[in-house]
């Protein structure tokens, strides 16, 4: 079960696109396609899960002063095998990534991970890590590209949808148009965390009332007080200012 909710944390709760904001450089600049997004993810996945694995079964015998750049070259070795994958089976998708690919030794993704948790964790841990945030980071990054690419060119994988009928906009697959997509699905998924908290903060309140009926006005005075102090701190800040 533990193994489970590290997994799953990655992809909802802690997602590195929209959670965490990690990752922003690739995820501005392959999104243009669909295609692009799911060669960038596999190898994020693939690079991600192994280093973690590596580090987490081999953390004891780095010494804490020079943990970074081993962890850097056991990062480095993964993406080398995945460039070179890359290079033989499927050559445009290498081309098209371009200098992404190679930059993945330092991203601030899987450093971040090696350092916060596989340094510090089991290795079958560090692996239901490893592979649930390379896995919410590839949703992130075919989530903006599937946006970007249908309504900025009406292409889904590089093909047409249809043969006319629909005029895309443009600006979608240009530079601002990854800035405009990826910021209003950063703002969506927050405002949903933020519902999600909400309804899971009422039915504690309504199950402690249920639960403890003499203690029922007094929470619901202290829920009142709690209300009014979030109403009233915008109001004394601006105030103050």
């Amino acid at each position: 079960m533990k193994l489970w909710g590290e997994f799953l944390k990655g992809i909802v709760k802690e997602n590195p696109i929209f959670g965490l904001v990690l990752g922003m450089c690739p995820a501005l600049a392959v999104t243009n396609s669909v295609t692009n997004a799911v060669g960038m993810g596999a190898a994020v996945i693939f690079v991600l899960t192994c280093s973690n694995i590596i580090i987490a079964a081999f953390r004891k015998f780095f010494p804490a002063e020079i943990r970074i750049p081993c962890y850097i070259i056991v990062v480095s070795t993964f993406v080398t095998i995945v460039q070179k994958v890359m290079q033989a089976y499927t050559p445009d998708l290498d081309e098209a990534l371009g200098i992404f690919i190679p930059l993945i030794v330092v991203n601030c993704i899987i450093l971040g991970r090696a350092e916060a948790f596989a340094g510090k964790s089991p290795v079958m841990a560090s692996a239901a890590d490893g592979l649930g945030m390379g896995i919410g980071y590839s949703l992130g990054l075919v989530w903006v590209s599937t946006y970007r690419e249908i309504f900025g060119s009406w292409r889904l994988f590089g093909k047409p949808i249809t043969a006319g009928g629909f005029d895309p906009a443009v600006i979608l697959i240009m530079a601002p148009g990854a800035f405009l997509v990826l910021g209003l699905s950063i703002g969506f998924f927050a405002w949903l965390g933020s519902r999600r908290k909400e309804r899971a903060a009422r039915a504690s309140a309504e199950l402690a009332l249920a639960e403890e009926p003499a203690f029922g006005p007094v929470l619901v005075e202290h829920f009142k007080k709690e209300k009014a102090a979030a109403g009233e701190s915008p109001a004394a800040g601006e105030t103050k200012g």
